[in-house]
């Protein structure tokens, strides 16, 4: 098999296992469509608003574990020239969380991507992980919106490796920029609904509380 055609296999496996929706997969034995309840989005804080946390953890777990699974064990598949690497495991990550915002399985309407990104960051950089977290609950404790907070803690990923220089230029930081871009085309309505007051919280805040 050539390495064209091993790598372009390998893209679409990652794409249909992200497709592998958690909120979806789940909904089924629920005989529910959470895109018909709630927001309509079939992620783990509408999963979490309409059935509970339980559910919703169930809907994480599978999210991040499918990502986790598809860059650990889908680039070195079959072996890998090392120069091709790194750029096999962006790949397929960023072919991961494609397959969860537009599943193959379930008419290409799935989530926003946050959750199956957290699993790729989790395999190649663990200290971006981290980063990614604390922002997240450092603007979700401020602000309470969940949309504003996971757009700027996908968006702190690339600003981190850029400014420590904790990557070299190349995979991990064009992926990191790529994805903080995607998640925030994922994330338009929630930036509509912000600029026209509208967006919803999941608690107040500590600016709202003092506003």
């Amino acid at each position: 098999m050539s390495l064209t055609i091993s790598i372009i296999l390998k893209i679409v496996v990652a794409y249909l296992l992200g497709s592998i929706n958690g909120s979806l997969v789940l909904g089924r034995f629920k005989n529910i469509d959470i895109r018909e309840e709630g927001s309509g989005n079939a992620g783990g804080t509408n999963a979490l608003r309409t059935h509970g946390k339980m559910f919703a953890l169930g809907v994480m777990i599978i999210d991040v574990m499918k990502s986790i699974v598809v860059v650990t064990l889908l680039p070195g598949l079959g072996g890998a020239p090392e120069p091709w690497l790194p750029w096999l495991q962006v790949g397929t990550g960023a072919a991961a969380v494609l397959g969860h915002c537009y599943p193959v399985f379930f008419g290409f309407r799935g989530g926003k991507g946050m959750a199956t990104l957290l699993g790729v960051y989790a395999v190649l950089a663990p200290k971006v992980l981290l980063v990614v977290i604390v922002t997240w609950l450092v603007v979700m404790t401020l602000s309470g919106y969940v949309g504003l907070a996971t757009m700027l803690a996908a968006a702190s990923a690339p600003a981190w490796l850029v400014v420590t220089g904790d990557a070299p230029a190349g995979a991990l930081i064009l992926f990191s920029i790529v994805m903080a871009g995607f998640i925030i085309f994922t994330h338009r309505e929630n930036i509509e609904r912000l600029l026209g007051g509208t967006e919803g919280r999941i608690f107040r805040g500590l600016l709202g509380r003092r506003s």
